[in-house]
């Protein structure tokens, strides 16, 4: 049938009721979904360590850790914080509806539950979160510096080319929680600061830039995208381009060897391999005229500082 799920389609439904987990077990378990069942915030918690459903159903009142802030734990956890949360109540004030999506919900049902309505925000949530893994799968695959955080600064996803490049660029192991901390501050003024479509600040805000962050827009409840580009990188290239006659990522790669990287750094910054490198080198060489990366780095800083 059309509508019926793969089997790998996990839903972990947390629930204090014995009445209302007996129901909706049955009636996921019949539209083809595995069920893993929680009677508690705390036991929801235990089980999202050791496996990743692909939606969880949440009651929003139970005993001790209500729904609201079961969800907010589990948001922290990166292993499960892109998993689509359904929050079920009997609760139709207002408050407690922004309550469910202000902790990361993205949907909710007033119970008694309508198991046809059930399985079709299932559908669409499921539907939804693999296409947001897609893009994100497809960023990485591209090699792109791309970030997202949330309104507050922290971070929603990184890229892993994103995640390199702050680490190598600022040359700190705490490097990203300091990036992060930047765009918080941005953030905080943001109202104040968006009249350019696409606007840029540096990071560290002040002192010598390593970084340029831009900002690309909105993406999701929540969720800002920015690009992260070295200082200076778009300009440089260009020169470094135009100059010697290189391709774009023979200029990438030049740009770095003159900024005293290593091949491994260097290849972690662009998404490359050791080996890929190695033969744009071979390339860089060519077009310079010259014999080693010495050489070529003195050269390329000549171009980059108007020597």
């Amino acid at each position: 049938m059309a509508d019926t799920p793969s089997p790998r389609d996990i839903v972990l439904l947390v629930d204090d009721s014995p009445e209302t987990l007996g129901f909706l077990t049955d009636a996921l378990e019949q539209s083809g979904f595995s069920v893993l069942i929680a009677t508690s915030g705390q036991a929801a918690l235990g089980i999202a360590e050791r496996i990743s459903p692909d939606l969880i159903l949440l009651d929003a009142i139970m005993p001790g850790m209500d729904g609201f802030e079961t969800c907010r734990k589990l948001k922290a956890n990166s292993a499960v914080a892109q998993v689509p949360v359904i929050f079920m109540t009997g609760l139709t004030e207002t408050e407690h509806v922004v309550n469910a999506l202000g902790a990361g919900g993205v949907d909710y049902l007033t119970k008694p539950i309508n198991i046809d309505e059930l399985r079709a925000r299932i559908r669409v949530h499921l539907a939804n979160a693999r296409s947001a893994q897609s893009a994100r799968v497809a960023l990485d695959a591209a090699g792109r510096h791309l970030m997202a955080v949330k309104g507050d600064g922290t971070i929603h996803w990184s890229t892993p080319q994103a995640t390199r490049l702050i680490t190598t660029a600022t040359g700190a192991e705490d490097g990203l929680a300091a990036v992060t901390a930047t765009i918080a501050a941005w953030m905080a003024h943001r109202s104040a600061q968006a009249s350019s479509r696409e606007p840029t600040f540096p990071y560290p805000p002040t002192g010598p830039a390593s970084l340029t962050l831009t900002f690309l827009g909105t993406i999701g409840p929540d969720e800002y995208l920015f690009r992260l580009t070295a200082a200076d990188n778009r300009r440089q290239d260009e020169a470094l381009r135009d100059v010697f006659g290189l391709t774009s990522r023979e200029a990438e790669v030049l740009l770095w060897i003159a900024h005293g990287k290593s091949n491994r750094d260097i290849a972690e910054i662009l998404g490359l391999s050791a080996r890929t490198v190695n033969k744009h080198l071979e390339q860089i060489y060519v077009k310079l005229g010259v014999e080693n990366r010495a050489s070529a780095a003195v050269k390329a800083a000549q171009v980059m500082h108007g020597g």
